[in-house]
């Protein structure tokens, strides 16, 4: 009778040990909502979350910008994403800061020095502080 329970009592503790991944894996959060969004996975804002931080830094946005800077920025992304994964780096970086002279050209005067104090985009978005 004994061997019987210590057999029952290693296999329950065996099906426990084995359960462990399966209900970690289930723990683990699915990706953020702009990724799901965003052609480019990685935490990717989406072109709709792209404008609105825009619209917010500049301080308002008419239809009409809000519009061609989401035809900039669909554009740049597609654009991104034909390149070959070698060439995303050095071309990548000409194509940013394409799109990035392309919007401050729709944007107005005052808009423009708005859009200019905006963080860089990626890592973070962190500018170096100066010590």
């Amino acid at each position: 009778m004994k061997s019987f329970l210590k057999i029952v009592i290693s296999a329950v503790a065996l099906g426990v040990m084995a359960s462990i991944p399966v209900l970690r894996a289930q723990d683990q959060t699915p990706p953020a909502e702009g990724a799901k969004k965003g052609k480019g996975g990685r935490g990717m804002m989406s072109v709709e979350d792209q404008v609105a931080a825009i619209d917010k830094a500049v301080g308002g946005l008419t239809a009409d910008e809000s519009a061609k800077i989401k035809d900039i920025i669909s554009k740049t992304r597609d654009d991104m994403q034909a390149l070959a994964p070698e060439d995303r780096r050095t071309k990548g970086r000409e194509m940013m800061q394409a799109q990035h002279d392309q919007i401050r050209a729709v944007l107005t005067a005052d808009q423009q020095t708005k859009f200019d104090a905006m963080p860089p985009p990626g890592r973070g978005g962190k500018k170096k502080k100066d010590n």
